[in-house]
């Protein structure tokens, strides 16, 4: 069976109602987003950020999976699907995917502010402040910040040298480190990039644009890997 790595990004999620940092304009309530997802932010105004997360996770709970999130998990039939997604949400574990590694964290998780491998499953909603850990310390949203390292690269970037075909889907390829993971494509691999625009520094000859929303797009993806 084929391997197929798929990265994607919040193009995909925004078809099923959730709002971007670009749909927000770069402001929630006025605020920067630099003033509720960084380290800093955290430092500084520790109940806002709490109050960010809990309303993004509070959403999440109104949107279902969309059709490109449900297409893909039935490509496990015939693929051997690794998703890498760019999203904190669920929707490809909704949708039924098997195999996904979340580079920037996941929205239903927390972990403790010291240890940062002490990981939960959040139940309902909301963290508050005076949640803590098991060793006592305070529980943070399980998101890698602005400015924070993206340890799950190390997962992600064999994964990719690894594939038969590569699917970027929802993603302009504008956010580091998780852009660059195309160019660890082995050169023979086909490359094929679904976005309503074609995003530029792609070098790889391989690349197939389909120029069309997630949703739109993924059809055409299916259909060309039948032919």
């Amino acid at each position: 069976m084929k391997k197929l790595a798929v990265l994607s990004g919040s193009g995909i999620s925004a078809e099923s109602g959730i709002k971007t940092f670009r749909d927000m304009g770069g402001l929630w309530e006025e605020y920067d987003v630099m003033q509720v997802a960084s380290p800093m932010a955290w430092e500084n105004n520790r109940a806002l950020v709490l109050r960010f997360y809990n309303e993004r996770r509070k959403a999440l709970l109104e949107v279902e999976p969309n059709a490109a999130h449900l297409e893909l998990a039935g490509l496990e039939n015939e693929f051997d699907v690794q998703i890498i997604t760019q999203n904190v949400d669920d929707l490809h574990e909704r949708a039924g995917s098997s195999k996904i590694l979340h580079l920037h964290g996941e929205l239903n998780k927390v972990r403790c502010t010291v240890n940062e491998d002490d990981i939960y499953e959040l139940e309902g909603w909301e963290l508050n402040e005076g949640d803590l850990s098991r060793s006592g310390y305070q529980l943070r949203p399980h998101i890698v910040w602005f400015g924070e390292p993206v340890p799950a690269m190390e997962q992600a970037i064999p994964m990719v040298q690894q594939a038969d075909i590569l699917l970027v889907i929802g993603t302009s390829l504008n956010v580091y480190p998780a852009a660059g993971l195309i160019s660890y494509a082995r050169q023979e691999t086909p490359v094929y990039v679904i976005d309503p625009g074609e995003p530029e520094g792609i070098r790889n000859m391989n690349v197939t644009f389909i120029n069309k929303k997630a949703t739109e797009g993924i059809y055409d993806f299916i259909k060309m890997t039948k032919e």
